[in-house]
Formats: structure tokens, C-alpha cells, sequence
């Protein structure tokens, strides 16, 4: 009776994160969050969890309005306090499962950007363990999304288009998802391959002259193993390697607050100049937030073609096939990037009148890698 209730589509997503994703197996103690309008899909993944042998650990169900209480009403003690029980979960749970399902995608939008600084930054050593624990194996994660009417609405569509779009775009609409995600990797992987041998990117064209070093930088394949959708590869550059400037041509997003044409300088890798047409003074704080706030801790080339419009939810939009996202603050330490932050902001730019060299030489042109390189 409950199957026969189920859109077939989120039984086959569950099952592609906990076989697939994060390989779910006998012992491992699993977290699973997602806000409540995500609960067909918990249902199932619950399910396959324990199917698998895995522990379902914990289910956090939360609500956009409880953020904005903690938010309203917290004192500054209790927006620098970290309870030690959610320090030790981080440690030791085995697959942490996140599903994005937001009623709301604009909660914080009246909220002090201080406050959420403040927040950001004393959750920096939570931050710092799960990307550490991530960086060893000893944590499988995989973030996802539910189809909710807020997400559907701030993408300018119907639900049932929405829905379409975000099943379509994690291939749960076909009949062997797993096998088209291999595909797809093998796929990135050439480009993987030949970004590992390269020193030097140079991005040029509208709104952007950019120059960075990536020698001995580890790019990674995002075949859906941590983000579903998969479709991107990413590294971090040099640290201090970073000159010349970019401007972002989709709103750059923090937690459902708009910034909306942000222009970066970089000198010796520190952001120097920053402004926005809208939103500026929220962007300056969030750069104050730490040291490692003003340098790039992510750069990455979006490759998902069958991602064709801007949502803004980041989980699709850094997809868009012909994009590139770079983010400010923490690197991903599997890539051997250094920097550290509690904040890591994915920003946007569309490279389909573009071209990226690699130690001098042209292979990416008008939104793809060259036929050469692949």
C-alpha cells in the first residue's frame, strides 16, 4: 500500500544515494536531514538504509522558521556556543545524508549579517572535522534535493515542472540511473585526468581576465558520489596564486540572501576589491568573517548539459554545462588546498563566450573542453 503511493522516481533516487552515493553498508551509523516537506523521500531512504544494514542514526526534520528564532532571539553566548553531543556526531557517524527541501528560501533575509557571521564562524572547527573526516574516507556524504514548492517557485516554475527538471537532472527518470552515472564519470574522468597535469589556468573573456596556479593540486571528479547531481570537477587553486578580477553573472547565494553582479580583485590571492550591485554590505561582511573568508578555497568547471537553466539552488546551478564556480573560503582537503574557513560560497559564471588556457595553451572555448583534451 505505501509503495503503491510512491512516485517510483523518489524510490529510485533513495535507492541511487544508498547504493550508488554513499554505498550504505552492514554497521555504518547514518544521519539523514532534510526539512519536512522532504518526507516521502526520508521514508525511503530509511528504508533502503536499513535494507542495506545500516543504522538510520538519526533523522533530523527541521523548519525554516526554527532558524529564524534561533536567529532572532539567541543571545551572543548562545551564537558562539557548539554543543559537544553535535561535535561528537560529526566525528563519529559513518554517511551523513542531506536532503535540501526548504519551505522557505529566503528565512534569514531580515536577520543581521553579523549575527550570521558570528554563527559561521563558531561552527569554523565543525566545519574543519567534517571536511577532514571527508578527506580520509572515514565519512561518506552525499547532499541532495526534494522537489518542495519553494525551491520550484524561486526557479520560476510549476511543481510538476520542477519535479520533472530535478529527477530529470539526477537521471532518476531512466530506467538504470547507476549505469548512466558510471557513464557520466568515465566521462569526467578524461578531463579529471588532464587538469591533474596541468600548472597554470588563465580564464579570459566578458567580465573576466584570471590567472591562477594549480601545480600539485588534486582535481576531483563530482560524479554524484558527493552531490546528486554529479557533473563537475573541481580543485583549489594555489593560495596565493590568484590576480586579476571576475564578475559573476548569476546572484550569488548564502543561505536564501541574494548578491546580485559580484565583482571580485584579487592581488596575491586576497580578494583587495569587492562590490556588488545589490547586496553589498552583506558580501563585505561575509568576506570579514575569517582570515581565509578573502581567498578561494574551490574553482571548478560545471559539465552537467542537461542542466539548462539557472534555479538558484547552487546544487544545480554550479552543474550548468558551459559554467565555471569558484568559492570563497574552505578548501576541500582532498584537493590539497590549504585554505580554511567556516564559510566555503559557490559564485557562478557563465564561460559560453569564454576561453581557458592551460600553461598557455587553449583547451576550453565557448562553454566546453576542446575534442582534443578528451
Amino acid at each position: 500500500m505505501y509503495k503503491a503511493m510512491v512516485d517510483p522516481r523518489v524510490s529510485r533516487l533513495a535507492k541511487l544515494i544508498v547504493e550508488y552515493c554513499v554505498s550504505v553498508r552492514r554497521g555504518d551509523e547514518v544521519l539523514v536531514g532534510a526539512g519536512f516537506e522532504a518526507l516521502p523521500l526520508i521514508r525511503e531512504l530509511y528504508r533502503e538504509v536499513v535494507v542495506h544494514g545500516g543504522y538510520p542514526l538519526i533523522v533530523s526534520i527541521h523548519d525554516e522558521v526554527l532558524d529564524e528564532i534561533f536567529y532572532r532571539y539567541a543571545p551572543d553566548y548562545l551564537l558562539d556556543y557548539i554543543s559537544p553531543i553535535e561535535e561528537e556526531i560529526v566525528k563519529r557517524i559513518n554517511v551523513r545524508i542531506r536532503i535540501l527541501s526548504p519551505s522557505h528560501t529566503k528565512h534569514l533575509i531580515g536577520v543581521e549579517p553579523e549575527r550570521i557571521k558570528k554563527r559561521n564562524k563558531a561552527r569554523f572547527n565543525l566545519t574543519k572535522i567534517f571536511l577532514e573526516r571527508s578527506a580520509k574516507k572515514e565519512l561518506r556524504w552525499n547532499v541532495t534535493a526534494y522537489p518542495t514548492r519553494a525551491l520550484a517557485q524561486e526557479a520560476g516554475m510549476s511543481i510538476m515542472d520542477y519535479e520533472d527538471f530535478v529527477y530529470r537532472a539526477v537521471m532518476v527518470d531512466r530506467d538504470d540511473p547507476v549505469k548512466a552515472w558510471i557513464e557520466k564519470a568515465r566521462e569526467q574522468q578524461r578531463i579529471v585526468d588532464f587538469l591533474n597535469k596541468v600548472s597554470e589556468l588563465r580564464y579570459e573573456g566578458p567580465g573576466i581576465d584570471l590567472v591562477l596556479r594549480v601545480d600539485g593540486r588534486k582535481w576531483i571528479n563530482d560524479d554524484g558520489k558527493y552531490n546528486m547531481p554529479g557533473g563537475e570537477v573541481f580543485s583549489a587553486p594555489i593560495e596565493d596564486s590568484v590576480e586579476g578580477y571576475v564578475v559573476f553573472d548569476y546572484p550569488a547565494i548564502w543561505r536564501g540572501v541574494e548578491v546580485e553582479g559580484v565583482k571580485l580583485v584579487f592581488r596575491k590571492g586576497v580578494v583587495v576589491e569587492a562590490s556588488a550591485r545589490r547586496g553589498g554590505e552583506f558580501l563585505k561582511k561575509m568576506l570579514e568573517t575569517d582570515e581565509g573568508a578573502r581567498r578561494l578555497g574551490e574553482i571548478a568547471f560545471g559539465l552537467n548539459y542537461g542542466i539548462t537553466r539557472f534555479t538558484k539552488e547552487i546544487l544545480f546551478d554550479e552543474k550548468i554545462g558551459g559554467t565555471i564556480h569558484m568559492a570563497l573560503g574552505a578548501a576541500y582537503p582532498e584537493t590539497g588546498g590549504l585554505n580554511k574557513s567556516s564559510i566555503h560560497w559557490d559564485m557562478i559564471k557563465d564561460m559560453r563566450k569564454h576561453r581557458v588556457y592551460a600553461d598557455g595553451d587553449l583547451v576550453y572555448e565557448n562553454g566546453r573542453f576542446i575534442k582534443e583534451i578528451l
